[in-house]
Parts: structure tokens; C-alpha cells; sequence
């Protein structure tokens, strides 16, 4: 793999997992996460059919299956947070992200309906990690991958995730010279 190419699979960088934020850190997460779902249709405004069926890189995703994406996975992450908060340190499933990205709902479902979904997910999941008190920032949970986790460790992956792919489709937009719309 190219440096280019790693540059557009990670746009802002690769994930560096944590497993402890600071009071600092965690608040900035979580406005970065509420901020998402303004961000992603900021991202998508004015693209056209066949711009939204471009993939940001070569062999990777369209813009429409990165849309659809990510309240699939914050739906995941939201949930997996639920677990974690009202069971003693779960055993969280994975799922295979790349299989859901192609199934039908990906491929003929408006973008409007993702968009309008991840606003009312990070409604909920806004107003719960503001209630959180830090001992519940650290209660554990267990990745199948990763091991022993945090509800800090999914909130630093999410603060992560919701930039990551918004970049995707900004800096295609720049590539592309889409310009983005006010």
C-alpha cells in the first residue's frame, strides 16, 4: 500500500486506542460525537446520485455505504455502552461492518433516512454520556479482539470514527473539486 492510499484510508490519522480520558478529553468527545451527525450532512449536502456512488478510495466504500455506515456502527457502539453500564463487564459482539455495508438497505435507502437516524441516536446518546459520573466512564467491557475495555475507550473510538469518515467524504469532495455548500 501506498503512502496515498493510507493517507485516504486514514484522512485524520489511525485510531490510538485509550483506555482512560481525562475530564478534558472525555468532554471533548463528547461534543465531537454530538457535533457528528451536523458534520455528516454537512459532508453529503448537494452531492448528486452519482457522486454519493463514488467511492472515497480506490476499492473502498462509496460515499452512500458511509453514510448508511456510520449509524450502523454508532447504533453498535451505543448499545455496546448500554451493556456496559448495566451488565458486569460484557462480552460485546462484533459484526462484520463490510457484509452490512453491501446489503440492500445500504444500496437502496435514501441517505435522508441514515442521516435523520444518526441525529436521533446522538440524541439519546448525548444526553446519556452526559449524564455519565467518571466511575461509569470506566466500566468494563470486554472486546473479542481487543480484550478488556472501557466505556472511555468507546467514547475515545467514536470521537474518532465520527472525524474519520466525515473526512472520507470532505477530502473527496476537495479531490474531486465538489466544493462543499453552505
Amino acid at each position: 500500500m501506498t503512502e496515498t492510499e493510507t493517507d485516504l484510508r486514514y484522512p485524520i490519522g489511525q485510531l490510538e486506542w485509550v483506555s482512560t480520558l481525562t475530564p478534558a478529553q472525555r468532554q471533548e468527545a463528547i461534543e465531537s460525537l454530538a457535533a457528528t451527525p451536523a458534520r455528516l450532512r454537512a459532508a453529503v449536502r448537494g452531492l448528486t446520485p452519482e457522486q454519493l456512488d463514488t467511492p472515497y478510495r480506490p476499492d473502498g466504500w462509496t460515499v452512500r455505504q458511509v453514510v448508511h455506515h456510520v449509524p450502523d456502527s454508532h447504533m453498535n457502539a451505543y448499545v455496546r455502552i448500554k451493556l456496559a453500564l448495566t451488565e458486569d463487564n460484557p462480552l460485546i459482539r462484533l459484526y462484520k461492518e463490510d457484509r452490512w455495508a453491501r446489503l440492500e438497505d445500504t444500496r437502496s435507502t435514501p441517505i435522508e433516512v441514515s442521516l435523520t437516524l444518526l441525529e436521533a441516536l446522538h440524541e439519546r446518546w448525548d444526553r446519556l454520556l452526559r449524564s455519565l459520573t467518571p466511575e461509569d466512564f470506566a466500566r468494563p467491557l470486554t472486546h473479542p479482539v481487543r480484550g478488556p475495555v472501557t466505556v472511555d475507550s468507546f467514547l475515545g473510538l467514536y470521537h474518532w470514527h465520527g472525524r474519520h469518515h466525515v473526512a472520507h467524504i470532505t477530502r473527496l469532495r476537495e479531490r474531486m473539486g465538489w466544493g462543499l455548500t453552505a
